[in-house]
């Protein structure tokens, strides 16, 4: 297939911030009755999730090399030498735990009230989404004693081990209340089962086989990053099986103050049009995954302003010679060349910036095939590795190609042509074709490649989470070689890969917890659980 030709125009972005605001807050007591109902509330955590993905994706992003710091901007500090501390990402925390006591409202709400068994399941397996997040980024967290409001103020921490044990059980806890309260509505003519329906079901409009898809899906990624370390208490899974589609996030985003798309809002344009943040343009590592340096991949130019000759930079380096970012963001598709690159309109495209109307990615179909694929690999799931290996990847480029509205132009943009290409195009690599991968590690390398391709500054943190559990894709440690490392050249970490291992625990915990909160926390030496070393 040949190289695209497209038009490229000026483009603007949006303030940093994500539009976290949250419609509904019933957090200052959980414990004291408030009007707000389990149909006004998931919804709203659901969305309000939505918008921390994204906040979870940008610290990701900068750590895992998807993002560089631009020219014309100065004092990143901790984001380019990892010189964290307890003021640093401190946000990530507070909104997990502030919307985790809604769903822990959701829960406490419908507990004992066999109707809105589904509001229970959703809100249990969101709970359990988040606090995977929680733990992967600062380990052992309050788990048993967090979310009780007034009755208990200084939690005690769970071991990280414990926790992801536990919230395995939660979910297979949900999927058997999805089936029973199926089972009631299924066998009574007089059942008052509430249905989650379009309006509390921003995510799967009230499809509960969905529902159970993306807990064994879940499931399946705690026990695959968990590996040996835990011992889970039922390793089988649910015949609804894992996600074949995204698990996409849309209450109705639209270009409107505080509606949009938080990624949109974040990275393009403000819903009056303003730019946005340009402090941050693409890497040359990630490039080279693309541009044929390391593989030859045609979603460079859905994914990038002006690709194959993207604004980029390698993360650390500062001097007058850092490009700065474009007039548009450098995430801005060149297919996008229509409405949505002015400041008014509210058009739509490709890429991973598609539309202030675009829905907000929970879970890829890339994603869980591709853990689907590791799971066989580890013996954990049964299938076809290669198989699941390929639909991930497939799948990957449908959703990059995929439009706002879910459908695909395949007036040169057929997600499939180009899949066929990207095999064509990379014909000897065991990262393309997994049938070349000749060993174990040599398949789990090709999986977590394609994962972190997949990933690309869409879910930052989960290729970070990756990288950190399988040092996949491999970088050369101690190299300053912006192609064979995604490491900071202002690095101040003592590890060989010259990376950080985890954040610190924020300043309100050692302020209001420091009781409980973990002693001795080092960003470098300290692991998460499940990290190799």
């Amino acid at each position: 297939m040949k190289k695209r030709l497209l038009l490229f125009i000026s483009i603007g972005m949006v303030v940093l911030g994500s539009s976290c605001k949250k419609y509904l807050d019933i957090n200052t007591n959980p414990n004291t009755a408030t009007s707000a109902t389990p149909e006004v509330v998931l919804p709203q955590a659901i969305v309000y999730t939505a918008a921390n993905i994204s906040s979870f994706n940008n610290y990701g992003s900068q750590l895992v090399g998807y993002a560089a710091n631009a020219g014309g901007y100065g004092g990143f500090g901790a984001a380019v030498t990892y010189n964290f501390s307890n003021a640093t990402s401190t946000g990530l925390w507070t909104s997990s735990y502030d919307l985790l006591e809604d769903f822990q409202y959701v829960i406490q709400q419908t507990d004992t009230t066999a109707d809105y068994g589904y509001f229970n399941a959703a809100a249990r397996i969101m709970k359990v989404f988040n606090f995977q997040m929680l733990v992967d980024t600062y380990n052992d967290v309050p788990y048993k004693d967090a979310l009780k409001g007034v009755n208990e103020l200084t939690p005690a921490y769970d071991k990280a081990e414990d926790i992801y044990k536990d919230l395995a059980i939660q979910l297979d806890s949900a999927i058997t209340i999805i089936k029973n309260t199926q089972a009631s509505q299924e066998g009574s003519s007089t059942s008052n089962v509430k249905d989650l329906g379009s309006s509390s079901d921003p995510m799967f409009k009230g499809d509960m086989e969905k529902w159970k898809q993306l807990a064994n899906t879940i499931k399946l990624r705690l026990m695959i990053r968990a590996g040996s370390k835990v011992t889970f208490a039922n390793t089988a899974f649910d015949d609804a099986g894992f996600l074949t589609t995204d698990a996409i996030i849309n209450p109705g985003y639209a270009r409107d103050n505080n509606r949009q798309n938080p990624a949109w809002n974040t990275w393009i344009y403000s819903s009056t049009g303003s730019a946005g943040n340009k402090a941050w343009i693409p890497t040359k590592w990630i490039l080279s995954f693309y541009n044929g340096t390391k593989l030859d991949d045609y979603r460079g130019y859905a994914i990038y302003y002006q690709f194959p000759n993207t604004t980029a930079n390698q993360l650390g380096y500062e001097s007058n010679s850092v490009p700065a970012a474009p007039a548009g963001s450098a995430w801005l598709s060149g297919a996008n060349a229509g409405s949505d690159r002015g400041s008014t309109t509210a058009g739509g495209s490709i890429g991973i910036f598609k539309a202030p109307s675009a829905g907000e990615p929970l879970l890829l179909a890339a994603e869980s095939f591709l853990l689907q694929a590791e799971g066989v690999v580890r013996g954990l799931v049964s299938g076809d590795a290669k198989a699941l290996f390929d639909a991930g990847v497939l799948a990957s480029f449908k959703y990059d190609y995929m439009k706002p509205d879910g459908t695909f132009d395949l007036n040169g943009w057929d997600p499939q042509v180009d899949y066929d290409a990207y095999l064509e195009n990379n014909a000897g690599s065991y990262l393309v074709h997994f049938d070349l991968a000749a060993t174990q590690p040599q398949q789990i390398e090709a999986i977590i490649t394609q994962k972190y391709v997949a990933l690309n500054f869409i879910h930052g943190h989960e290729a970070w989470n990756e990288y950190r559990r399988t040092h996949y894709p491999a970088i050369t440690n101690g190299s300053s070689d912006a192609l064979k490392t995604f490491a900071s050249t202002q690095s101040i970490s003592t590890r060989a890969d010259r990376l950080p291992t985890r954040l610190l625990y924020p300043n309100t915990e050692s302020s209001n917890n420091g009781t409980n909160m973990p002693k001795g926390i080092n960003p470098f030496s300290s692991l998460i659980f499940w990290a190799a070393q």
